[in-house]
C-alpha cells in the first residue's frame, strides 16, 4: 500500500486533483467528509464542541452550526487551535479505520489523504508523498468570490487564517500547478500517476525472485 498525502490552501484546485485520483483508481479520504463525521449528531465530537464554544454552535435541528462556528475561529487563533485539537484526533482515527480497510481490500492500494490542514496538523511526515496544489492567493480569493459567492473580505480572512505557502512548499515531495484550467491540472495528476506506477512496476521487479 502507498500513502499520499494531498494538500492545498482553499481555492487551489485540490478537489479536482483528488477527483482525477480517485479516477485513476486511487482510494481518497478526504478529511473534509471525515470532519463532519466526527461531528455528526449524536456523536461525541459534537458534544465536546459545545462544551468547548457553548449552544451557540448548534443548529436548530441539533447539527453543527458550521457558519457560526466559522465566524468564530477564523477570527481567533486560540479558539481555532482548541477546535482543531477536538476535532482532529477523532478524524485521524476515522482516517485510520478507512484505510486499514483499503489496505484489507486491496494490499497494492494508494491511499490519498486528501488534508487541508495537512501543515497545520503537524501530520505531513505520515506518509510516503506529499503532494501540493499550489496557486496564488489572488487567484485563490478571485475564484472564492466568483465561484462560491463569498464576500470579498471572508475569503481573504480564510486564505490568511491557513498555513502560508512556504509552509505548505517546504513539506511537498510534489508541486501540482493548480492556476490554469482544470484540465491542465488533470493533466498534471496523471502524469505524476503514470510516474508513481511505473516505480512501483520497478520495485516490484527488483523485489521479484
Amino acid at each position: 500500500m502507498q500513502r499520499i498525502g494531498l494538500t492545498g490552501g482553499i481555492a487551489a484546485g485540490k478537489s479536482v486533483a483528488a477527483q482525477r485520483l480517485v479516477e485513476r483508481g486511487a482510494v481518497v479520504l478526504d478529511y473534509d467528509v471525515l470532519s463532519r463525521d466526527a461531528v455528526a449528531p449524536g456523536s461525541p465530537g459534537l458534544a465536546e464542541l459545545v462544551d468547548a464554544f457553548g449552544d451557540g454552535v448548534l443548529a436548530p435541528d441539533g447539527t453543527l452550526d458550521r457558519p457560526g462556528l466559522a465566524a468564530v475561529v477564523f477570527a481567533d487563533d486560540a479558539a481555532r487551535a482548541r477546535l482543531n485539537g477536538i476535532v482532529h484526533p477523532v478524524v485521524r482515527r476515522l482516517a485510520a479505520e478507512r484505510e486499514a480497510a483499503a489496505a484489507a481490500a486491496d494490499p497494492g492500494a494508494v491511499v490519498v489523504h486528501d488534508v487541508p490542514l495537512l501543515v497545520e496538523s503537524g501530520y505531513a511526515d505520515a506518509f510516503h508523498l506529499v503532494v501540493l496544489v499550489q496557486a496564488p492567493a489572488v487567484l485563490r480569493v478571485e475564484r472564492l468570490v466568483r465561484t462560491r459567492g463569498m464576500d470579498r473580505t471572508e475569503a481573504e480572512r480564510r486564505i490568511a487564517a491557513q498555513a502560508p505557502d512556504e509552509d505548505r512548499l517546504a513539506v511537498a515531495d510534489v508541486v501540482l500547478d493548480g492556476s490554469g484550467a482544470p484540465d491542465e491540472l488533470r493533466e498534471q495528476v496523471d502524469a505524476l500517476w503514470d510516474r508513481l506506477a511505473a516505480e512501483r512496476r520497478d520495485e516490484r521487479e527488483v523485489d521479484a525472485p
